[in-house]
């Protein structure tokens, strides 16, 4: 297993849009969950079962103007970022 990149409360951007893959309850297959650029904190990270070497975070990105965190979403590695859009 190779070295976490992201820490438990890392603040964190979108690298890409990033669309509902279908394992998002309340969400619509293919809705857009978290535009490029959202700012997210990283909740729990680990490995995916079947690919021990792939890194996998769960991220709550902010949704709405007040900046209240949504439900957590799957990410890898290279969907984020921590330089901040713009």
């Amino acid at each position: 297993m190779g070295a976490i990149q992201y820490d438990i409360g890392d603040l964190v951007f979108a690298a890409e849009d990033l669309y509902n893959d279908g394992g998002l309850p309340g969400f619509d297959d293919e809705a857009l969950i978290a535009a490029a650029g959202a700012r997210g904190v990283v909740v729990q990270y680990g490995h995916a079962q079947v690919d021990p070497d792939q890194e996998l975070y769960l991220v709550r990105f902010e949704s709405g103007p007040d900046g209240t965190l949504g439900a957590p979403v799957g990410c890898l590695p290279d969907e984020l970022t921590q330089t901040p859009p713009g």
